[in-house]
């Protein structure tokens, strides 16, 4: 074991720490900070959130060596901070927290949020404490909270604060390391143009999926397999499966912005309750001819939640007769970020697959002549619509109906 030092709540702390110790861990057990609460230790809960260089962290799946020559500031570090005085008030006054076992967490984000978002509206603020669960006060307290702060702010700013939020939103020069720590300052910002640039290169770069996290996921159970029959010969529906922007025309919420070759660039929009969501991204698709086997490899992100989601999805057509095809598919997917949550519910399953079915639907419509979605606006893909959908079939087939494709 190497001895790390982190700047923890004002104060240099140097321990031996093995590679493998989490950051929560290593608060709790080494400095006896256990305002720092363990939830899920999967990074979903937020419980464990705690700010590392001012930024808020899930401490329970941050490496404590990751954090050497850092600040982070948890729970009990906050008695002098202008923002925090003003949200423990104010969740206090809207009676926002009960048993308080997120509130360590819920605090550490709710100074994110009035500090970086000073117009944020109800909506917006739900948005970005979406990433936060509570199991006891169904949140309109803490949104409350929040948005007293913000109108605290507006009416009458407090000068500590907005030295706070001066000082979030300047640019960083260098991370705050150990005196003897080399650090490479950060790179100025590009103008525009370049900008531009990088943005494309950056979406061209989602294309590549990590293969760690593909095999992670698998062994988590994100992992799909369906099938849907085309009533069309196999040659003419692995032709139409090669064309991406007709593929794409078929799957509600997907829209092509650019298309070279193999690879394609697009958002895909979902809609789940009061949250939305529109990844933009990249895909590469991989085919072989002699098999009818294929594999679009893909990534993409939430400009506003900033969760990333990254998957492999297989295809095989399969002749059931000269003029009906079955495709087989195999999916493979990653969700990190706020909107990880949803990821872990058998009921995201239930969603894939019956977009699948709709997803075949259509590409039997386009075979057969009929106009898709490329000829309207592109759908949204809404959550709330197919959980309804998901759980009539289920209550049907209790009661021994057959479900609805």
């Amino acid at each position: 074991m190497d001895p790390i030092s982190i700047h923890v709540n004002g104060r240099s702390v140097t321990r031996a720490s093995e590679p493998r110790t989490h950051l929560a861990d290593f608060l709790r057990d080494e400095l006896r900070l256990t305002g720092t609460h363990l939830g899920c230790e999967h990074g979903v809960c937020g419980a464990c959130t705690v700010l590392v260089d001012g930024q808020p962290t899930r401490s329970c799946i941050t490496f404590a060596v990751a954090c050497d020559g850092r600040e982070v500031t948890t729970i009990e570090g906050y008695d002098d901070d202008a923002a925090m005085r003003l949200l423990r008030q104010a969740f206090t006054r809207h009676h926002a927290l009960q048993c308080g076992f997120c509130t360590p967490g819920m605090l550490a984000t709710s100074r994110d949020i009035v500090l970086r978002l000073p117009d944020a509206d109800e909506a917006r603020v739900r948005l970005e404490l979406s990433g936060n669960l509570c199991r006891c006060t169904g949140y309109q307290g803490i949104v409350d909270a929040i948005l007293d702060v913000l109108q605290q702010q507006r009416d009458a700013p407090d000068a500590q604060f907005e030295r706070l939020r001066q000082r979030l939103s300047a640019p960083r020069t260098a991370a705050v390391k150990r005196p003897d720590a080399t650090v490479p300052a950060e790179p100025p910002a590009p103008s525009p143009g370049k900008a531009a640039a990088s943005d494309a290169a950056g979406i061209a770069d989602m294309a590549e999926v990590d293969p760690v996290a593909m095999a992670k996921a698998k062994a988590k159970g994100n992992a799909i397999e369906v099938h849907f029959d085309v009533p069309h010969p196999i040659d003419r529906v692995w032709a139409f499966m090669g064309d991406l922007p007709a593929v794409a025309s078929c799957l509600p919420g997907a829209t092509i912005d650019s298309h070279e070759g193999e690879k394609v660039k697009g958002t895909i929009a979902i809609k789940f309750g009061p949250m939305s969501a529109a990844f933009a991204g990249a895909a590469r698709l991989e085919r072989d001819d002699a098999a009818r086997r294929a594999v679009l490899r893909g990534a993409g992100q939430d400009s506003l939640s900033k969760s990333r989601t990254q998957g492999d999805i297989t295809y095989r057509l399969e002749a059931l007769s000269a003029d009906s095809t079955r495709v087989h598919v195999d999916m493979i997917y990653a969700l990190q970020g706020p909107l990880a949550q949803f990821s872990r519910s058998g009921l995201v399953k239930d969603f894939v697959r019956r977009m699948v079915a709709d997803f075949g639907h259509q590409i039997s419509r386009r075979l057969s002549g009929q106009a898709g979605p490329i000829d309207g606006a592109p759908p949204t893909v809404s959550m709330a619509g197919m959980m309804w959908s998901v759980l009539w079939n289920r209550i049907r087939s209790w009661f021994g109906a057959k479900p609805r494709s």
